[in-house]
């Protein structure tokens, strides 16, 4: 669209004559409505001479000189409207007549470490790219407006945020940093590309390098970085305890109790009434026991085991009942809504309940006549359910076991109460071989633990993995989830209709599905998803077939990712994964307030004989609860990733064993086999070679050489560089791969 020095010079003449007349639109010259159309397309986007110059091919001096002088004379006569000084943007009254209607999305902000951004629709479209210059005043999660541009062929949907209309957070984790006079706070996340300008007098006594919490204050319209001010202070970066602060301050999740839940949970008694226990079925007197990390304190769940007399097996699932301890709308029941999960860190539990409650009161302690809520079974040796009950008890458990003391036993060792272990334990592998053959997907679960000394610094790490005890427990307690949801759920019951808070999974995402069989195909797997049964047969011998092996994590990872989250939620789809028509959360209420609903409607429903509560109400809450979820889920990861680049601090320099994990344009990730650590060898750090990303086939390749790095490969690395507050590791390659000919590369 270039323009040649006669055009500008007979647009001259015509302003002197009609421009300045405010002649209509189809009268002013082609050159002006160049302009005007320019500005059309971008209604929101504020552009000077230069801008409009580079747009339309103008390079000359007198030419943009023109522009400018173009520019001033339209904002006089109220064409344009001054953005700020020398920058214009289109009067909005003209944005129909001269460019496309806009059309608006709403939706949440996903920011990138590049600062551009993806917007998430709130209708569920597709999500829509911004570039780093469209984002506006946008911040990662705020919700904001877009003004989409026109579809342009074989492109993703793209756009400009035009306002905010929600800001996700004001209240900012980063590092304060004092430079040539001026101060900034720059945020160690990923997600915050832009740094924090800080005013003098807005320091808060905060010194060069600390890490502290900034207030977003003000974001003038010719700045691009945000202003701030220090509201607290944390301390020195790489201090385990303000590191740890800092992943639940980013997340906005409290350190600690408000005054008044911690002065309503003194007021509670530890003393049971023996008049509720006359309301409640007795089990003090069955054999009761609990089964939970060795180093839990809150023990939310026990297992009852008796013969009874005509041979059968009777099977207790004891839940807390916080519930009567915790009334809805007291101070320790909202601030419980508002947390909606324990959090779960490396070095720290901060619990959804005060200490009092999760640990002493609600805590089922062995040889403490303790309240509980229950689902009792009746089962035969085959573990078929012939009767079943649900209903407030009390109990007294036995004994508290650790996984390891109950592992042991189920694999021949000694301890106490080993027959009935052995009892519950093939009732449990019936119960699961039962589930697995009517469709469960066997997800692996793998969890990273750390030895930490006395400082709380990682000296070794394990790798926790699943173990018959472990499941023992975990089948007991998906039947008495299943048969709460059954109770209230199905079509015969009396209550079906009414509001429940059920725990529901969505069928696999069909493009996600493709994408990944197509990824597992490269890798010399197959799946057939003719039917639901087949595939999740395929699933399954896909995880036993990859354990152990290089694409096991990007294999697990991107399987999950073909899922639909699970959430909470009043409407009921079933559970997917667990191929379970009713399922919900009921037996752990002292670390999740979902478990703690459904207990309250339980009894309303099935004790009280009360009428259905508001399914709106309830909905809301089930999606703050999912939200908080995802939140705590993401926060224990940070801390273990923290941890894991602090394990390997000290070992610069060191060897160790991995497996290449994932490819990318940036460099190959690398997981040690037994710390389960993850760093990238970059490109850059290849000196043999020139390599080329293959990433169709998950691989790269020597352009000279032929050498290939594949996903999969077993390598030695060394530690190069660790970054704790970025919780990055970088290696170098100490072993390679053979040469390979070039016809064996396809």
């Amino acid at each position: 669209m270039g323009y040649h020095i006669t055009d500008i010079l007979f647009f001259i003449i015509f302003a002197k004559t009609s421009f300045m007349s405010r002649k209509k639109t189809n009268s002013l010259s082609t050159f002006v409505n160049t302009i005007l159309r320019i500005f059309g397309e971008h209604p929101f986007k504020p552009m000077n001479y230069k801008q409009l110059a580079k747009i339309m091919g103008v390079r000359d001096a007198a030419g943009k000189d023109v522009i400018f002088q173009v520019l001033e004379t339209l904002a006089r006569d109220g064409q344009l409207i001054e953005h700020h000084r020398y920058s214009y943007v289109l009067n909005p009254e003209l944005v129909n007549e001269y460019g496309p209607k806009p059309q608006y999305v709403v939706g949440t902000v996903d920011m990138k470490s590049t600062g551009k951004a993806y917007v998430v629709p709130e209708d569920g479209g597709e999500d829509i790219q911004i570039a780093s210059n469209n984002t506006g005043k946008a911040l990662h999660g705020d919700k904001v407006r877009v003004a989409m541009f026109p579809k342009r062929k074989s492109k993703k949907n793209e756009g400009e945020i035009v306002e905010v209309l929600e800001r996700a957070r004001i209240e900012f984790v980063g590092i304060f940093s004092v430079s040539h006079g001026y101060a900034f706070v720059v945020s160690d996340r990923t997600s915050m590309p832009l740094n924090f300008f800080i005013p003098k007098g807005k320091y808060n006594r905060a010194k060069d390098g600390q890490k502290v919490i900034v207030k977003l204050t003000d974001w003038p319209d010719n700045s691009r970085n945000p202003f701030g001010e220090v509201i607290k202070v944390l301390g020195n970066p790489g201090e385990n305890n303000v590191e740890m602060q800092s992943i639940l301050l980013e997340y906005e999740y409290p350190l600690e109790f408000p005054k008044d839940v911690e002065k309503e949970a003194g007021q509670i008694s530890d003393k049971i009434p023996s008049s509720e226990i006359k309301r409640r079925r007795d089990f003090r007197d069955v054999f009761t026991i609990t089964i939970d990390p060795k180093d839990a304190k809150d023990f939310d769940d026990a297992i009852s085991y008796r013969r009874l007399e005509n041979g059968h097996h009777e099977v207790g699932v004891h839940i807390a009942d916080v519930s009567h301890y915790v009334k809805p709308g007291s101070a320790i029941d909202r601030e419980a809504q508002e947390r909606g999960t324990s959090v779960y860190l490396v070095d720290r539990t901060i619990p959804m309940l005060p200490e009092k409650l999760c640990n002493m009161v609600c805590s089922l302690r062995p040889d403490e006549e303790k309240l509980t809520f229950s689902a009792v079974f009746e089962m035969n040796d085959k573990a078929e359910i012939l009767k079943k009950w649900i209903g407030k008890t009390v109990i007294k458990s036995n004994r508290r076991f650790a996984y390891e003391e109950v592992q042991a036993m189920i694999e021949g060792g000694e301890g106490d109460y080993k027959e009935e272990i052995l009892i519950l334990n093939d009732l449990a592998t019936k119960l699961r071989d039962k589930r697995m053959a009517q469709g469960s997907i066997n997800f692996h679960s793998e969890e990273v633990k750390f030895i930490l000394d006395e400082n709380m610094h990682p000296i070794d790490t394990y790798v926790k993995v699943q173990q018959d005890a472990n499941m023992l427990i975990e089948d007991f307690m998906l039947l008495a989830n299943r048969t709460v949801a059954e109770a209230i759920g199905k079509r015969d019951s009396k209550y079906h209709g009414y509001t429940f808070v059920y725990r529901v999974h969505d069928e696999p995402n069909p493009e996600k599905l493709f994408s990944f069989i197509s990824l597992v195909s490269k890798l010399g797997y197959s799946m057939n998803i003719s039917t639901r049964e087949t595939l999740v047969k395929s699933y399954n011998a896909l995880f036993d077939a990859v354990e152990g092996k290089g694409e096991r994590n990007l294999v697990e990872t991107v399987a999950l990712r073909t899922m639909a989250k699970a959430l909470y939620s009043t409407v009921n789809i079933g559970h997917y994964g667990l191929a379970f028509p009713f399922y919900t959360h009921f037996t752990s209420p002292i670390r999740r307030y979902p478990d703690l609903m459904v207990h309250r409607l339980i009894e309303r429903y099935m004790i009280e004989n009360q009428p259905s509560v508001s399914q709106e109400e309830y909905e809301v809450l089930c999606q703050h609860a999912s939200e908080m979820e995802r939140k705590a889920a993401e926060m224990e990861r940070e801390s273990v990733r923290y941890k894991q680049a602090e394990y390997l601090q000290d070992k610069i320099g060191k060897v160790f064993d991995g497996l290449i994990s994932g490819i990318s344009k940036w460099g190959i990730y690398v997981e040690l086999n037994n710390s389960k650590c993850e760093g990238m060898v970059r490109y850059n750090t290849f000196d043999d070679d020139y390599y080329y990303l293959d990433e169709e086939n998950f691989r790269i390749i020597g352009q000279e050489t032929r050498k290939i790095y594949r996903l999969g490969d077993a390598v030695k690395v060394r530690i190069e560089a660790v970054d704790l507050i970025k919780k990055q590791m970088d290696f170098t390659l100490v072993s390679r791969p053979k040469t390979v000919s070039r016809k064996k590369i396809r």
